[in-house]
Formats: C-alpha cells, sequence, structure tokens
C-alpha cells in the first residue's frame, strides 16, 4: 500500500474529508463536445468566498486540493487563491487546457510548489484534438504550455479522454507523451450533463474498441492479470463501499454547492449557507450515501465482478438510483474479461453508445 492510499484509509476511517474537488469557475475558453458543464456564469464564489471556504476545508483536515472548472485561468485571482491554498498547506493538484500558460505562469506554479497540473490532449492530431475543443490552434497551444511547464520541471500528466471522434488516436497521444517526457492517462468515461442531459453519451466509443484498450499491453500493462476472470466474493466484500465519494471525498462547484463528487451531482449543502465541516458531518445526503455497502446494492452485489467492477455510484445515481448499476461500468466489466455482469443477464440484453449486444444468461 502506498502512502497515499495509506492516508486515504486512515481518512475513511476517521471520516476525514481527506481530498476536495474544487471546480473555481465554469467559464472556458474551449467548448469541447463532450463537456458535461453549463459554461454560463450564474454567480460564482468571489475571492473571499473561494478563500473562505479553503479556511474551512482546511480545518476539516482535507490534505489534497484539486482546482479545475471550466478553465481555472479564466479566473483573474487564480494566482492569489493558489497562494491561500499553499499558506493552508494543501497539495494542490490543477486541472487545466492550458491554452493561457505560458512562460511567467509556468514559473509562478512552480514558485508555489504545486504537485500535479493535468492537461488535456484529446489528439496528436490538430484537425482532431481541435475539432473536440471548437478552438482552433488549442493543441499547438496546449502542447507549448506542456512545454513551458516542464522547462519549469513541474510535473505535468496527459489526460486523454477517449471517445468516438478520437479514439483511433489514443497510441498517438500516448507516444506524444513519451516524447514530452510526461504521464499519460486514458479515459473512456464520458458523463451525462450535470443537468441531465445524456444527448453526449452517444460520443462513447463501442465496446470493441475497450475490448482492445483493455488488452493493450502498453495501456493497462499485465494483460492477463488486468483481463483475468472476477474472484469470488465474501463476507468482507458486502461490507465494502463502491469509492471514495463522500466518503473521504468531496466536490465544490464554483456556486459552493458540496456534493459527494464531480460525477455524483447529489446536492448535499452549500458553503455560503454553512460550514464546510457541518454539512460535512451532517448533510442527511452524504450520510444516506456513506451508508451504502455492498450488500445494499440489489442488482451489483449479486454480480462476480462486485470486487473488480469500477462501479461509479455518481453515474449510477445519474441513471436513477444510487444503489442500482452503472452500465458504463458494467460494459469495462464485460469489455475486460469477456463475463457478463448480473446487470446484462438480467436485462438480457445491454445498450452500448454504437449497437446491442445480445447476452445470453450463462448455465446453470
Amino acid at each position: 500500500m502506498s502512502l497515499m492510499d495509506a492516508m486515504n484509509q486512515r481518512a475513511m476511517e476517521l471520516r476525514v474529508p481527506f481530498a476536495v474537488h474544487f471546480d473555481i469557475t465554469y467559464r472556458c475558453n474551449e467548448r469541447c463536445i463532450h463537456c458535461y458543464l453549463d459554461h454560463d456564469d450564474h454567480g460564482e464564489m468571489t475571492t473571499s468566498e473561494i478563500k473562505g471556504a479553503l479556511d474551512e476545508i482546511a480545518e476539516a483536515g482535507t490534505f489534497l486540493l484539486t482546482f479545475s472548472g471550466g478553465e481555472i485561468f479564466m479566473r483573474r485571482d487564480l494566482f492569489e487563491l493558489l497562494e491561500h491554498a499553499r499558506r493552508l498547506l494543501f497539495n494542490v493538484q490543477l486541472k487545466t487546457n492550458g491554452v493561457m500558460i505560458r512562460h511567467a505562469e509556468a514559473e509562478r506554479l512552480l514558485s508555489l510548489g504545486i504537485a500535479q497540473i493535468q492537461i488535456s490532449i484529446y489528439s496528436h492530431r490538430p484537425q482532431v484534438h481541435d475539432s473536440i475543443t471548437k478552438l482552433p490552434g488549442s493543441l499547438k497551444r496546449s502542447l507549448d504550455a506542456i512545454r513551458f511547464l516542464k522547462a519549469q520541471g513541474l510535473n505535468v500528466v496527459i489526460a486523454n479522454v477517449m471517445m468516438k471522434s478520437n479514439m483511433a488516436d489514443r497510441a498517438g497521444v500516448q507516444a506524444l507523451a513519451r516524447e514530452l517526457g510526461v504521464t499519460y492517462t486514458l479515459d473512456p468515461t464520458i458523463t451525462p450533463k450535470m443537468d441531465g442531459d445524456t444527448s453526449i453519451l452517444g460520443l462513447r466509443v463501442p465496446g470493441s474498441e475497450l475490448n482492445a484498450v483493455f488488452h493493450d499491453e502498453d495501456l493497462v500493462g499485465n494483460v492477463e492479470e488486468q483481463c483475468a476472470p472476477p474472484v469470488p466474493l465474501d463476507a468482507e466484500d458486502m461490507d465494502g463501499y463502491s469509492c471514495s465519494a463522500g466518503h473521504t471525498l468531496a466536490y465544490i462547484s464554483p456556486y459552493g454547492d458540496v456534493f459527494p463528487c464531480v460525477q455524483f451531482p447529489l446536492p448535499s449543502g452549500n458553503v455560503r449557507r454553512q460550514k464546510f465541516i457541518d454539512i460535512w458531518r451532517d448533510s442527511p445526503q452524504l450520510a444516506e450515501v456513506r451508508s451504502i455497502r455492498a450488500r445494499d446494492l440489489p442488482v451489483c452485489s449479486t454480480c462476480p465482478h462486485m470486487v473488480s467492477c469500477s462501479r461509479c455510484p455518481g453515474l449510477a445515481y445519474m441513471e436513477g438510483n444510487m444503489r442500482g448499476p452503472s452500465t458504463a461500468d458494467c460494459e469495462k466489466s464485460f469489455q475486460r474479461t469477456g463475463i457478463a455482469s448480473a446487470n446484462m443477464l438480467l436485462t438480457g440484453r445491454y445498450q452500448t453508445s454504437a449497437n446491442l449486444i445480445q447476452i445470453q444468461p450463462l448455465p446453470a
């Protein structure tokens, strides 16, 4: 177990919000086709309000702080907020498209001791990347930012969200990451918009492409281990939780709304009206999330993938039931192992973004 895992486990035992994901704006200079946000400003928090919220989450025991958006550099007070966060001794990570980062910004980020900067790159080909961001020249500007940051010695991660329009380019982006000397991550998850609009789910890659990803040693390492059949369940597994959302992780929106996770839009309080620690400790919604064990999931508790599944309760919530299956994660488990999930067997078919996969029940 890594030190960070051990710290998260201890936070789970103590019910401490170990990590907070804070979107400080939804405004953005890109209009990515898969984005789940409303980019209009409906009254985002002021500088003093955000500083006050940072004071409160520090008091609650938070260690990992992620600033994201929207595009964080759209806020003119970004460096003032970063300076305040570092004074509070947060381990600060940033998510940005990087197009507003030049030498001066990179130098300031280094001086502040920012732990990690994640920049989204969708393709090594400008015509593909820029067609996703809807910002001409965005690939070049993002890559320039990565070079500026690397030149300062900062820790940079390329995040590649995979969808239909760029699924053929993952090897090219991975090669680009190697050339730049940065970490590469691939995520095939496309989520509904935060207002519940599911139209963008049509961008999800077909199952056959997921299968190829899970069987690519360059991406997953030991394929035999990653794609091994699920292990049998035991009583201890039934007492486990789906993920850290609401347990050691919280999400705060630019308007002060608190949710279990950025992918779990269950309204749980607002830091403009309540102290963060009071929301964390007393929110009925967070209490409900924390009460759910694996055994409380009617379908998933019967599934052979229960232990190894990446089930997201937030995606399940957006499908209508936080105790239900997340069909996107059912598909991942199926494509990874070739073994149908309990939900797939229950429904007799499985709807993907590209086609219907007919599933026959396994022999008794």
